[in-house]
C-alpha cells in the first residue's frame, strides 16, 4: 500500500515528506494507522554522520499510537480496529525476553536502531524503487502508517485520547520506569533527576507518585525547572552552577537516588558524586563521552544503565494510564502537536527547550 513518510535520506540533510510503497504484513505483524508519534532524542541520533550514514535512507519516529487496519495470519491479541500504543522491539524468544526482561532481548541493537528487520530486510521503497528503512524500534512511525510486530504494541482502550498516549512507548516509559521499577523508590526516599526533558520530567512526576520526600531537578533551562517544579520537584537546580553538587544536597549527606538523562560525562559523574551512602545513580542519557570515576567515589554506591526503564510495555503503559486518569502522571502538560507536514519545526522547538515533547499528527 502507498503512504506518506518523512524519509531522512541522509545525516546531514531535512526530513523530506515522501509517497512510500509498505509490503504486506508478515503472520506476526499489524499494519497500523498512525494517529500520533512523539519525537524523541533517540531519532536524532540518526542525524549524527557517524550513526547514521549507514542507516539512510530511513523513516524514524519510535512513540507512535494508532489504529489497527490489518493483522497477519497468525496474530492472535489485536484485532483490525482496536487502539495501540506502539514500543521498542523485541525477539520474544531469547533468554531475556523469556525472563520478562524485554528491554535487554539480546537482539535489542539490530532490532530497534538499524531501521531493519534482523535477516536486514524492509518493507518500504520509494516511488523510484529504492528500499527505505522502516522497522526503526520496529515501527519508524514518522508515518501515516506503519507494520509493527503484534508482541510490540499495547491495547488501550477505545475512549482514551490516542495521539496523546503516543510517548508513553518510550521517553515517557523510560522515565518513569526507571523511579518505578529500577529504583523502586518507596515514600520517604530522594532523588535528583539531571535533565528535564521528557524523560528526566517523567521521573520528577514518578517519583511525586511514588511519595518521595525530596525531588531535585536539575536543568540549564528555567523554564523547565518551573515545569519540573508544577510536577512535583520540591527544589530546583541550575545544571551550570558552580556550586551543583552542593546546591543538589542541599544541607544533607546526600539524595538515595539520582538519575542522569543528560549522557554529558562531567554530568553523570555530578549524578553519582550527589549520592548519599548507600545511593544508586541510574543512567539513561545516550552519548559517546567515557565516565571517568575514581573508585573510592563508588563506596557504598551503585551506577547502573537502564534501557526504557526496564519496562514491560504490556504491563507497565497500564500502569501509567491509571496513575494519569488519577491525576498523578500528568504528562499531557509535556506535549505540543504539530502536522507531520511542520517536522522541521518539531525538530527545532525540541532540540531548543521550547517543547518538551512534540507529538506529530501524520492524518
Amino acid at each position: 500500500m502507498k503512504t506518506t513518510a518523512a524519509v531522512l535520506r541522509s545525516p546531514t540533510a531535512p526530513f523530506t515528506l515522501e509517497q512510500v510503497e509498505l509490503s504486506g504484513v508478515g503472520p506476526n505483524e499489524l499494519l497500523v494507522e498512525v494517529a500520533g508519534v512523539g519525537m524523541c532524542h533517540t531519532d536524532l541520533l540518526a542525524k549524527v554522520p557517524e550513526f547514521g550514514a549507514n542507516l539512510t535512507p530511513l523513516i524514524l519516529g519510535h512513540e507512535g499510537s494508532g489504529v489497527v487496519l490489518e493483522v497477519g495470519a497468525s496474530v492472535t491479541n489485536v484485532s483490525v480496529g482496536d487502539h495501540v500504543v506502539l514500543s521498542f522491539a523485541s525477539c520474544g524468544q531469547c533468554d531475556q525476553c523469556v525472563r520478562g526482561v524485554p528491554a535487554y532481548c539480546r537482539h535489542f541493537e539490530v532490532l530497534n536502531v538499524t531501521g531493519r528487520r534482523a535477516d536486514g530486510s524492509v518493507d518500504a521503497r520509494s516511488v523510484e524503487g529504492d528500499s527505505i528503512g522502516n522497522r526503526w524500534f520496529g515501527q519508524s512511525s514518522f508515518a501515516r502508517h506503519a507494520i509493527v510486530a503484534e508482541r510490540d504494541v499495547v491495547v488501550v482502550d477505545k475512549s482514551l485520547p490516542l495521539e496523546l498516549l503516543a510517548p508513553l512507548g518510550c521517553g515517557l516509559q523510560t522515565g518513569a520506569g526507571v523511579v518505578l521499577n529500577v529504583m523502586r523508590l518507596s515514600a520517604g526516599q530522594s532523588i535528583a533527576v539531571f535533565g528535564a526533558g521528557a524523560v528526566g520530567l517523567a521521573a520528577v512526576m514518578a517519583a511525586k507518585a511514588a511519595g518521595a520526600s525530596d525531588i531535585v531537578a536539575i536543568d540549564l533551562h528555567d523554564s523547565r525547572l518551573d515545569l519540573a517544579k508544577e510536577l512535583g520537584a520540591t527544589h530546583t537546580v541550575r545544571g551550570d552552577s558552580p556550586d551543583l553538587v552542593e546546591l543538589v544536597r542541599n544541607g544533607t549527606s546526600g539524595v538515595d537516588f539520582s538519575c542522569d538523562t543528560t549522557g554529558v560525562a562531567n554530568v553523570v559523574s555530578a549524578s553519582v558524586e550527589v549520592l548519599d551512602i548507600p545511593g544508586t545513580a541510574v543512567l539513561v542519557g545516550a552519548a559517546q563521552d567515557d565516565l571517568r570515576i575514581a573508585p573510592a567515589m563508588l563506596v557504598g554506591r551503585t551506577v547502573t544503565y537502564a534501557i526504557e526503564g526496564a519496562a514491560v510495555p504490556r504491563l507497565f503503559l497500564p500502569r501509567l494510564i491509571d496513575l494519569w486518569q488519577r491525576g498523578l502522571f500528568p504528562f499531557d502538560k509535556l506535549i505540543r502537536t504539530y502536522p507531520l507536514s511542520d517536522i522541521a519545526l518539531a525538530e527545532s522547538d525540541s532540540l531548543s527547550g521550547a517543547t518538551v515533547k512534540p507529538v506529530l499528527l501524520p492524518r
